[in-house]
């Protein structure tokens, strides 16, 4: 398997997931033109692509998606409860729903959506398989529930939310409601509760992490890297390559 992050972080995410002839996208919270641009400049072919998984409705998961249904023909993937609470008609490629749980087969990749706790109608996470390799995409996560627990277990390959440091949001410039929101069951991960995750649940099969949608405004590349190393260091058994899911570039090809 090929894997890359396109965009990842509040301003957009997008993550490519490739074997052989077949790839997918999760998430398309970036526009069709950043997207295709990112993924030129990997070497990576629009002509793989099979489909769009949407997690859920905020806008830097489907922002893209409409316009990449319409310039593109691709099928948009995606929950009938998010699809409501977009509240937009996605016209161009088809719309085909899927209900957490059930997998979905596109061409030689496997994609298994799953619910997760976050303040959208259905959000939902996805390991992605193809013969003997998987690689779970779990961001917006705001407490890791047995469903996340699962799925990492099972991971190669994992983009994490490691979204905020915690003094930081603690005396950071928000609101005390975006404060709450952010730290809360239904929010997002920190550095800290991420590291932890994998310290706790990851097998040693776990061979490349990509810390995920950090924020601009909470967080920094070096802290979240310090953090999840330190911390899961205290495991002799787990030695992932690691490395930061850029905000505003995409991240180089890893093969799996």
């Amino acid at each position: 398997m090929k894997i890359a992050s396109l965009a990842s972080g509040s301003n957009g995410n997008c993550y490519y997931l490739e074997e052989g002839d077949d790839a997918v996208l999760i998430d398309a919270g970036v526009s069709r033109k950043q997207i295709i641009e990112r993924m030129n400049r990997l070497g990576l072919s629009l002509s793989k692509l099979r489909g769009v998984f949407i997690s859920h409705e905020h806008n830097d998961h489907i922002h893209g998606s409409d316009v990449f249904a319409r310039k593109s023909g691709m099928e948009i993937f995606l929950t009938q409860k998010t699809y409501a609470a977009y509240g937009r008609t996605i016209n161009g490629g088809s719309v085909s729903f899927f209900s957490p749980g059930q997998k979905v087969q596109v061409g030689s990749l496997c994609v298994h959506p799953f619910l997760k706790s976050h303040d959208a109608a259905q959000p939902c996470s996805f390991s992605v398989s193809s013969a003997d390799r998987t690689v779970a995409v779990m961001t917006d996560i705001g407490t890791h529930c047995e469903n996340v627990i699962e799925h990492l277990r099972r991971a190669d390959a994992v983009f994490l939310e490691s979204n905020y440091d915690e003094q930081m949001l603690k005396t950071g410039p928000y609101p005390a409601h975006m404060k709450r929101r952010i730290a809360s069951d239904v929010g997002h991960l920190s550095n800290v509760q991420a590291a932890a995750l994998a310290l706790a649940h990851a097998s040693s099969r776990l061979k490349h992490v990509f810390l995920s949608h950090l924020s601009a405004n909470n967080n920094t590349p070096e802290l979240a890297l310090r953090t999840f190393m330190e911390m899961i260091g205290k495991r002799s058994d787990l030695k992932p390559e690691v490395r930061i899911a850029s905000r505003e570039k995409e991240s180089r090809v890893v093969c799996l």
